[in-house]
């Protein structure tokens, strides 16, 4: 039986399939399209997921949509109308588009499946969707569930527990009240993109001090024992304008929000140590609270919020929970594929029986390019490449020139679903270098300089280096670690150390390269049975130099989509100042290059906003 799930229109459009239970496809669209976070109806996605199941939409039993987009509707009219006159800006700007397209899902997805499809569609709740993605792939039998996100219908947050094949929500936080609003709030206040700049906005909150913490839990949010709350609508504005905050919110925090680009100040890293201490504060009473509710000892998550990979650590260190699991594909595009686990198991009622790791298959759910596509690519443009067949010399000529403090594109296998690089789309580099994390953010990612970037470990050492328990997985790079403190070293103290983004500078553990100004780190843990190739090079690199990890940030630049294609891969390639690609067994040098191709790159950085 063929399930086809679509996620739409709202954020991070994708489709998943599902056949008889297991994963077969999944993929986010704007892969395919090149615009970031594209929530078009995902035609290119779901064409892909047929093709990879070698059927057309004529062979599929059910379709099934993510939300129910009337129920939406109705939170979104009560809205206007509750705060009229004020909501009717938002109103004359929303209404076109639901009336063209959303209110109208059954006629778009007939289009997109070429009118092939006989059957009725199906649509689930939101955070019914994110559930299921977080407990029906998970290794366990039973778990306790938390979603958290901006909004789905009315639900911002919602406790439940999975048993077998069946998913149960008990409680929800209901919009406008939302921690995922509120932590966008602060993202658009502190001058970065809503919906893509939460990630900075975490990354910047170590250089600051939790200065305003007592102030958002004064003036802000009203924050319950059991992680419910209710916050001050009166500072915000995302009922009734596309700004998330006023001008009140303006004058509590000293002034203006930061203009994109500018400089940033000691206010922004202050205001972002803040709304990250206090969301993880709300995540921790959450979590103690679904555990008091349902018993368990493990718990599954889904949703924007879980992609705070330094809330979901603490939940892990400090929480009541033994084990968690969190989709890796927490926001909405990975609601495509809850919507079409639902719909097999709970709808329908079948056998459901946990795999040991997890059926998620590494999340390397994506397209796949064999030797001959690359080839016939690379010789179209004129590229000029080295053909490794044997996959041990690959491997060691790889470390090797990492080894070297070379920075290395690699492209391998499926590509990820989700928001990570899991070593398929990745850019690669010396985790021991001081210098390789401002290079790769100044000269590769074209990006602020005081991100930090992710290592990938070797499973079995993950213990040595990071504040993790032996044998702990994180393989979709979703949880963050503290550095061992035998891994680090000692410096002057913080107090004439360099302030401000300049703590970046200081060399702080023996992987300085992934060791963020606090002693975190994103951690991924990596494995034969879900990584192959790339496990292979990291314990060749380990063979090598002793150190079982590299760099892994996401193969693109900012502002661009992770790379599916070769050609893709190749014109990021060629527009920054990576020195290696590797596509599959194919090698290429950057000095080899035709000087032709180096022409195209501001052209190719313009046709991206830098967000």
């Amino acid at each position: 039986m063929n399930i086809l799930g679509i996620s739409a229109f709202y954020h991070d459009s994708a489709a998943a399939l599902v056949r008889d239970g297991r994963i077969v496809a999944a993929a986010q669209e704007e892969r395919f399209t090149r615009v970031k976070h594209d929530h078009s109806f995902p035609t290119h996605a779901v064409d892909y997921c047929l093709r990879t199941a070698g059927i057309d939409a004529g062979d599929l039993d059910h379709v099934v949509f993510y939300d129910k987009p009337l129920l939406k509707f109705d939170r979104l009219l009560e809205t206007w109308i509750g705060y009229v006159p004020w909501g009717f800006r938002q109103f004359l700007s929303g209404i076109p588009l639901w009336l063209k397209k959303k209110l109208h899902l059954p006629r778009e997805m007939d289009k997109a499946l070429k009118d092939k499809y006989a059957g009725r569609y199906v649509f689930v709740e939101h955070h019914e969707s994110h559930a299921a993605s977080a407990f029906f792939p998970s290794a366990f039998e039973e778990a306790a569930i938390l979603t958290m996100d901006g909004v789905g219908e009315w639900t911002t947050a919602s406790i439940g527990r999975g048993r077998g094949n069946h998913i149960e929500l008990t409680h929800e936080l209901r919009f406008p009240h939302s921690l995922g609003m509120l932590y966008s709030a602060f993202t658009y206040f502190t001058g970065f993109r809503v919906n893509s700049g939460e990630y900075k906005l975490m990354g910047l909150a170590p250089y600051g001090t939790p200065k305003y913490a007592d102030v958002i839990l004064e003036k802000l949010i009203d924050v319950k024992d059991d992680g419910s709350f209710r916050m001050n609508m009166s500072y915000f504005s995302y009922c009734t304008s596309n700004m998330m905050t006023n001008g009140k919110f303006a004058r509590l925090f000293g002034g203006r929000r930061r203009k994109p680009e500018s400089q940033i100040t000691r206010r922004e890293m202050d205001l972002a140590a803040s709304i990250q201490k206090v969301t993880e504060e709300i995540v921790l009473r959450m979590s103690r609270f679904a555990h008091e509710q349902t018993g368990m000892k493990n718990l599954c998550l889904a949703g924007g919020v879980a992609l705070n990979c330094v809330g979901n650590g603490r939940i892990l260190r400090e929480g009541p929970f033994e084990s968690m699991w969190i989709q890796p594909a927490a926001g909405d595009a990975g609601g495509s594929l809850g919507a079409a686990l639902f719909v097999w198991y709970q709808l329908l009622g079948n056998e459901r029986t946990p795999v040991p790791t997890d059926s998620q298959n590494g999340s390397l759910l994506g397209p796949s390019y064999d030797d001959e596509e690359i080839r016939e690519f690379l010789d179209s443009v004129g590229a000029k490449y080295q053909v490794i067949e044997d996959e041990r010399e690959l491997i060691d000529r790889v470390a090797e020139m990492i080894e070297q403090q070379k920075v290395v594109g690699w492209f391998q296998g499926r590509m990820e679903f989700g928001p990570r690089a899991l070593g398929s789309r990745s850019i690669l580099g010396d985790a021991r270098s001081e210098k390789m994390q401002a290079t790769m953010n100044l000269k590769i990612k074209f990006r602020e300089s005081f991100r930090p970037f992710a290592p990938s470990v070797l499973c079995e050492h993950a213990d040595e280096y990071f504040m993790m328990a032996p044998g702990r997985e994180s393989p979709y790079m979703l949880l963050v670690a503290p550095v061992s403190r035998s891994k680090r070293l000692e410096i002057e103290s913080e107090s004439q150390a360099p302030g401000g983004l300049d703590r970046l500078k200081v060399k702080r553990s023996e992987v300085p390269a992934v060791t963020h100004v606090d002693y975190s780190a994103r951690v991924q843990t990596v494995d034969a049975g879900r990584h192959g190739r790339y496990f292979r090079l990291l314990q060749r690199l380990k063979e090598r130099t002793g150190c079982p990890m590299v760099i892994n940030t996401s193969f693109n630049i900012r502002g661009e989509p992770i790379v599916c294609s070769p050609e893709h891969a190749y014109r990021c390639f060629m527009a920054t100042n990576m020195d290696v690609l590797v596509l599959e067994k194919q090698v290429l040098r950057k000095s080899d290059q035709p000087e032709a191709g180096r022409q195209e790159i501001q052209q190719y950085i313009d046709q991206f906003e830098l967000d």
